[in-house]
């Protein structure tokens, strides 16, 4: 599954944050933005068919537009799961031969994302402590939605790196 992006394309590519020193140094700053991306009801049904969640809230466009929302809502997991992909757009950590997803330390999903809507992911690196053989770094990582005035998901996502 790709992520389906519009035509807006940001002006550079991701910064490059160079080891351990860099990631220091980056430590509570806002890095960037990601490009926008489209949500899509192809894309929200296979996730749903993927994960076994085919609630009809996101699958069943004929009932949602008739529910709260007026339409489908892309899962909240696969907002999040994007997660990974949107911060590399962002940004880039060299000079470890291993990054792991270590795991979250807090995620809401304060407002629907709606099909037919865009996003797009602010990064902040918030914290970088040392670990045995490397570094870990916590995001924070807020979702914005276009024309919308709440975030659909914030969280906060650790990742190791190891040399």
């Amino acid at each position: 599954m790709s992520l389906e992006t519009s035509t807006t394309t940001r002006s550079s590519g991701p910064i490059v944050i160079a080891g351990l020193d860099g990631l220091r140094a980056r430590a509570g700053t806002k890095l960037g933005v990601s490009d926008w991306v489209d949500v899509t009801q192809r894309v929200v049904t296979t996730f749903a068919q993927l994960t076994g969640d085919e609630q009809w809230i996101h699958v069943d466009s004929e009932r949602a537009r008739n529910g709260q929302y007026g339409t489908t809502i892309q899962h909240g997991f696969l907002t999040l799961g994007m997660s990974t992909g949107l911060l590399w757009s962002v940004c880039t950590v060299s000079g470890f031969n291993v990054i792991l997803h270590y795991g979250l330390n807090k995620v809401r999903f304060p407002a629907p994302l709606k099909v037919g809507a865009r996003t797009r992911m602010h990064a902040e690196l918030v914290e970088v402590t040392e670990v045995s053989g490397g570094a870990q770094a916590v995001y924070h990582l807020t979702y914005e939605v276009e024309n919308e005035p709440k975030p659909c998901c914030v969280a906060d996502v650790v990742f190791r790196y190891y040399t």
